[in-house]
């Protein structure tokens, strides 16, 4: 299952928490199949059905089928830039 780093979850729930979104807002994850691992990520007010929901000290990543199989044994980073952009990152989870 996708892990979630302690930065991941910081960013995910500055990202969810705007006054104007619903409480179950969440970051999901879908896989693009344009040739190779690519992943689209948006805000969604909940998850689609079949998405696999991942929580974590309030922070919550819906994936689709199609990436929760190809981010299953992966951790999912972030850093915050000086102007406040999110660059979302995944690598190997520590072992």
């Amino acid at each position: 299952m996708l892990t979630l780093t302690d930065s991941a979850v910081t960013a995910i729930r500055n990202l969810t928490s705007q006054p104007e979104l619903p409480d179950e807002t969440g970051l999901r994850i879908m896989s693009q199949d344009e040739g190779g691992p690519a992943f689209q990520v948006t805000l969604a007010d909940s998850p689609v059905a079949g998405d696999q929901v991942i929580e974590s000290e309030g922070a919550r990543v819906f994936l689709e089928p199609g990436a929760a199989v190809a981010l299953d044994d992966k951790s999912l980073d972030a850093q915050v830039d000086e102007e406040g952009t999110v660059a979302f990152t995944l690598a190997e989870p520590p072992v």
